[in-house]
């Protein structure tokens, strides 16, 4: 069967947006740290066109990452885009070097950050756009009521929110409607379990960043790595592959972003939308994350 994130199903953000489940997140197309440019500019637009190619529609991306350089790379490799695909970015961190950030929520830096992500990205509204994280020093209803403007000027379809609880959501769904939430989340991470069952109620999708622990499950002393190796070989399959495969199954509203630089680990990723874990499977993955 030929790989295809199609294959991971579909998800309407908003009731009215449909998307892949299984998309990219572009974090890793620039410098260590999220910061500078990539070593090979032209592999990451590569690795852009063949995210498309392998039917990824949601492509989730920021203006911190780089900064600026992802939306960029973005613009440059994909606009015009081809129908279906949708681009998610995100406004509110500043970035002061690697690793380095601060969050920003005043109503006149989140405009500014919209209007730049429209040029960046090549694009007259923005499908997706998420607020990155929220500012304690800024009142919610002047970041989001920023957003909002953006939103019915015709600049803005949709806005999420990142690293955020159910009661926090529920304060900003009193300012406008809140169609996703981004927060950290994977096999063995889950400190997010109550907003992940908020979003099920809801009908809210759910992006889990560093959907696969950012690769230390696959050190060899991750207390999990080795129970995990061991069923994945048996499925012809890695662990980031089983990662992606139990987070595709834990939960319908679920839409992993996993990144990468380089296409052959992409293909790997998208190659989880087929992976389908039996009872048995999924009891043995959830005992292993938890050893």
């Amino acid at each position: 069967m030929e790989t295809n994130a199609q294959q991971s199903g579909t998800f309407f953000i908003g009731g009215d947006l449909p998307v892949h489940r299984l998309g990219y997140g572009t974090m890793r197309l620039v410098g260590e740290g999220a910061w500078g440019e990539p070593n090979d500019p032209e592999e990451a637009k590569r690795v852009l066109r063949r995210a498309v190619e392998l039917g990824v529609t949601l492509i989730d991306t920021a203006d911190a990452y780089g900064p600026e350089i992802a939306e960029r790379l973005i613009g440059e490799a994909l606009a015009p885009y081809p129908a279906g695909v949708v681009i998610a970015t995100k406004g509110g961190i500043t970035r002061q070097g690697p690793a380095k950030t601060e969050y920003v929520g005043r109503a006149g830096y989140l405009i500014q950050c919209v209007e730049m992500s429209l040029r960046r990205l090549k694009l007259e509204c923005i499908e997706l756009y998420q607020l990155h994280r929220i500012d304690p020093r800024t009142p919610l209803e002047e970041s989001l009521g920023a957003l909002k403007r953006m939103q019915e000027q015709g600049k803005i379809r949709h806005i999420g929110l990142s690293e955020v609880t159910p009661a926090e959501i529920e304060e900003a769904e009193k300012i406008v409607p809140i169609v996703t939430i981004q927060n950290k989340y994977s096999l063995t991470e889950r400190k997010h379990e109550e907003t992940l069952s908020y979003c099920e109620r809801r009908g809210i999708g759910f992006l889990p960043w560093y959907p696969i622990a950012g690769g230390k499950m696959l050190k060899p002393d991750h207390p999990a790595a080795q129970r995990l190796a061991g069923i994945a070989a048996r499925r012809r399959a890695t662990v980031p592959q089983l990662s992606l495969a139990w987070l595709l199954q834990r939960s319908p509203v679920m839409l992993p972003i996993p990144g990468t630089s380089k296409s052959a680990h992409l293909e790997e990723n998208i190659a989880a939308a087929q992976l389908k874990l039996s009872a048995e499977e999924w009891a043995e993955v959830e005992a292993a994350a938890k050893s």
